[in-house]
């Protein structure tokens, strides 16, 4: 069985058919549902705030995994937590005091997760990480849905998985951002542990059977 987690994106999901896009990824053998919530402040784009995520969730059998591309994320902490996120993830970049940040998170009983844009060096995570479920390196400029992988992301990679086990941390990696079945095992080889992937499920003819095929690749 693949270790690899798979979260297909909803951003790239169908929203005049949210229910059944949800239903065929509580179906299909990815592990999370990535909710991605942008208020067009902190990315240049709005995606959907608190009534879609609580529509996904009443439908969801999977953990959401709610990924936060927002100013002042602090806010809004326990309201995710009452929609039922299961992985709450802020962007370091938005976060002035990120330890109290996780703490808050930890506390409303969700797994914290910290984004990374791809300017961001993996170093600043040194003092946290033991702190840090999940680490989601974006692999894309945030924003926008269907853009081109950075190539960086695999030394990226390398480094936070080293740095993950130099403190003997047991953070997950996790890549959002232009992942297909073309780098798929190559991130996974470089140490990811979580695929995000939108557009490639999404706009797949048979989207179960791409995650299915993404799963099997990433091995």
């Amino acid at each position: 069985m693949s270790s690899i987690k798979i979260a297909p994106s909803l951003l790239a999901a169908d929203f005049g058919n949210l229910q059944r896009d949800v239903e065929m990824v509580n179906q299909s053998e990815a592990d999370w549902h990535h909710i991605d919530v942008m208020d067009g402040v902190f990315v240049p784009n709005i995606s959907y705030g608190m009534p879609v995520v609580k529509a996904i969730s009443q439908h969801a059998t999977k953990p959401l995994d709610v990924h936060l591309m927002i100013v002042d994320p602090d806010r809004y902490i326990t309201t995710f937590a009452e929609l039922g996120a299961a992985i709450l993830t802020v962007h370091l970049e938005a976060c002035t005091h990120l330890h109290r940040t996780l703490q808050a998170i930890k506390a409303a009983g969700m797994k914290a997760g910290v984004a990374l844009n791809p300017h961001t060096n993996i170093q600043l995570l040194e003092d946290t990480i033991s702190d840090i479920d999940v680490v989601c390196l974006m692999s894309v400029n945030p924003g926008f849905g269907g853009q081109s992988f950075i190539e960086n992301t695999y030394d990226k990679v390398k480094a936070l998985k080293e740095l993950i086990q130099k403190k003997g941390a047991s953070t997950l990696i996790e890549i959002d951002g232009g992942v297909t079945s073309k780098n798929a095992k190559a991130l996974s080889e470089a140490g990811a542990d979580v695929l995000v992937a939108g557009s490639f499920v999404f706009k797949s003819k048979t989207p179960v059977q791409t995650i299915s095929e993404l799963k099997q690749i990433a091995g």
